[in-house]
Formats: C-alpha cells, structure tokens, sequence
C-alpha cells in the first residue's frame, strides 16, 4: 500500500478508477459517481494544482482519497474510500487538510455525508464541522424509465454530436461555466457529446440544457447538470429534456440511472420522472 500526490488530470484519472471501484463494490455506497468529479472539471480550478493524496494498493489500483476542491460559495473536502481500507482516516486526509489550514481568508469548507456513513460525520465533527441542510439523490432502473415527451411546439432538442455553428453557436453552459467547457469536457474519458443535450427556443437561443453520463464500467447513467431558462420555466421544457437523455442513457447501455438535487421543486420533477428510490445526504460545514 502506497500514497501519491497527485495534480491535474492524473488525479482525475486515478479517482475515476477508484469511484468506480466503490460502486461495482457497493451499490448505494458514497455519494459521489465517477461521472461526477469529471463534471467538476468543466472549468480551470485552483484545487487543480493541488497536490492531493491518492492510495493505492499493491496491485497498482487506487482504493482511496481524499480531494480538495475549489467552488464559489466553499471549498469542498471528500474522502473516497474503498469498503474495508485499512488506513486511518486521519493518515488518509493529512496533506488535503493541511492545504485546508493554509487556506487564505478563513473560507468556509463543506463536505457532503450519507446519513450512514457514521465514520465519516464522526470525524468531520470532530474537526468542526456541523451538520446542515440535506440533500436527496434518486435512483431508477433504466427497464423502468419514462416515455420520452416531445418538447413544446416551436422547440427543438438537439445534442453536441449533430448541433452544428448555425444551430447553436458555442456551446450552452459556456455563459455560467467559460469559454473553454467544451474542450475541458473532452478532455475527460466519460463525456459523449451524444448525451450533451439542449432545447433551443423558437428564436433559436437556449431555453434548457442537461449532460447525461454513462459509465461503461458501472453500468451508472448519471444526469448532471440540468437547467431550464427561467423565461422559459414551466413548459413541459425539463421533463421532455430528461426523459429524452435517459432513453438515449438506456440505449447505450446505462443499466441505472441516478440524479441528484437540492430543492424540493426539482424534486417534485425528478420523482415524476421516475427517481422514487431515494438517499439522503447531509452536507456538514465548517465557518
């Protein structure tokens, strides 16, 4: 068993392996999905260049964690481990949380907690943190999915394999996420242009947009992010976006399927869409 730090794309790399590790080893274990932390690379962070511990095993694979990551509002500490490990959680975090205490300006940091995971809250309590709001992710059996809606009259679903300049000109998360989302996409291993969909208006502008994940692995279809324009809010606009991209996530071979959300509204469309199976997490938090 061996530590490395790791930067950049190759830690990106080596979590990957390891939350797919943890799912085909427990099937609700966690929260995060490999398809997650390859989301959170849509954009330049400062945690990029953090050198961060990964562990590994004597056959070379990952089996643990722990991972720093910059947002707006926080800074988010995860640790990620294998069913079993043997190594302390307090060896496994030593040198993310000492890039924690060098924080400049006294940031808020969060982290996200299944109510299960008693290890876990035990040992962030221990360090300050307190528990917060929860949060819900849902589940599905892809077999079990909806029948794909047609957008409204006047609207078009289109995907990044076959949108062309004409049709949509950038890409539609360029505005919140910058200029380079795309390219950052590409760079990681479970992005499918494919399952990038977005309506577009009658006047041709983005009314909603949502990224669909499969993980070949995992047999995981994962939907992250998922928007709809406020002008264009309470048309049927999110319903006929999802129930499409879960369709196109079956087809290509998603065996089930998951999302996550914060809010009771978005709740009320996920579990009509089917995500009726559903865990709690909490978020801890530390001033």
């Amino acid at each position: 068993m061996r530590q490395e730090l790791l930067t950049g794309l190759e830690r990106l790399r080596a979590v990957t392996v390891l939350l797919q590790r943890v799912r085909l080893t427990q099937a609700r274990a966690g929260v995060w999905e490999a398809a997650d932390v390859q989301w959170w690379w849509r954009r330049p962070r400062v945690s990029d260049e953090l050198a961060l511990p990964v562990w590994f095993d004597d056959d070379d694979e990952p089996i643990a964690a722990a991972l720093l990551t910059e947002w707006p509002h926080a800074w988010w500490l995860d640790i990620i481990r294998v069913c079993g490990i043997t190594v302390t959680l307090d060896d496994l975090v030593a040198p993310a949380w000492a890039h924690v205490e060098r924080l400049q300006g006294s940031p808020v940091i969060e982290t996200m907690i299944p109510a299960d995971d008693v290890e876990l809250g035990t040992w962030f309590a221990g360090r300050g943190f307190a528990a917060g709001r929860e949060v819900w992710s849902g589940w599905q059996p892809a077999a079990n999915r909806p029948a794909v809606a047609p957008v409204p009259t006047g609207y078009e679903l289109v995907d990044r394999a076959v949108r062309d300049a004409d049709a949509a000109p950038g890409h539609p998360m360029v505005s919140r996420n910058g200029a380079d989302v795309e390219a950052r996409l590409r760079q990681t291993t479970l992005y499918d242009p494919r399952l990038d969909l977005a309506v577009l208006a009658p006047d041709g502008s983005v009314a909603g947009y949502a990224l669909f994940w499969r993980d070949p692995v995992t047999g995981i279809g994962l939907v992250e992010p998922v928007r709809v324009e406020d002008e264009h809010s309470g048309r049927g606009i999110g319903y006929a976006m999802i129930s499409a991209g879960l369709d196109r996530l079956a087809t290509a071979g998603a065996t089930t399927l998951k999302i996550g959300w914060e809010s009771d509204r978005a709740g009320e469309l996920y579990t009509r869409v089917g995500f009726t199976d559903v865990d709690i997490l909490t978020i801890y938090r530390r001033e």
